[in-house]
């Protein structure tokens, strides 16, 4: 389901009308390039696929291809950002209002995980390789992660007006922290330690329950 949407997603998103024909022409290169790196890292491999590959099913040259990622683990950030953006966004305009706190956070959360789980080696590649990504669509996955991180700040907030989280806490060092937990979860899955099904969602839990306790003084 998750890669129906993606690809429906790039092939159906449609350049502003206003765009000139060179404007609407990186469009869509940037498209087929996003589009042609999914289909490959998703049923080759990541590690089995290379950039020539990417930029051949996408028509594009090698050299055309690096205008809009500077390596591969770039394109891996082209190719993942919109996915995430997705899921983040349908998350968030599916969130439980009065259910507590971490069953809000486990919402966003599980929906990650099941994205992750619709394809664990390009999920595990992404996940061991963002880190160290530093073109310009990895700054955007950032940027991506900076804005979640933020709105689970307001769920904080929130919690906090309604008394289940103390008054005094910093919101952006909370939702820093239950990020860092998630994020924590997903490293023991890349190491062997944990699965994307039911045993991560118990792992991340029992670390939410615990932050609580935390937030709550």
């Amino acid at each position: 389901m998750v890669a129906a949407r993606m690809n429906a997603r790039l092939k159906k998103r449609a350049a502003p009308t206003r765009l000139g024909r060179r404007a609407q022409n990186q469009v869509d290169k940037r498209e087929r390039i996003q589009r042609a790196g999914w289909e490959l890292f998703t049923t080759v491999g990541y590690d089995e696929t290379t950039t020539r590959e990417v930029a051949e099913r996408a028509d594009v040259a090698v050299g055309t291809l690096f205008l809009y990622a500077e390596d591969k683990r770039d394109l891996l950030c082209l190719v993942m950002h919109d996915a995430l953006a997705a899921v983040t966004n349908e998350r968030f305009a599916t969130m439980p209002v009065d259910a507590p706190l971490v069953d809000q956070l486990m919402h966003l959360f599980d929906g990650l995980f099941a994205m992750y789980g619709a394809h664990p080696e390009l999920a595990a590649a992404f996940v061991q390789h963002f880190p160290a990504a530093r073109g310009p669509n990895g700054i955007a996955v950032l940027e991506l992660t900076m804005i979640a991180v933020s709105r689970i700040a307001q769920l904080v907030v929130t919690r906090q007006e309604r008394g289940e989280v103390a008054v005094g806490i910093d919101a952006i060092q909370a939702a820093s922290n239950i990020f860092s937990l998630y994020f924590g979860v997903l490293i023991t899955w890349i190491a062997g330690l944990n699965s994307l099904e039911h045993p991560i969602a118990v792992s991340l839990r029992g670390a939410l329950d615990l932050q609580m306790r935390g937030l709550r003084r």
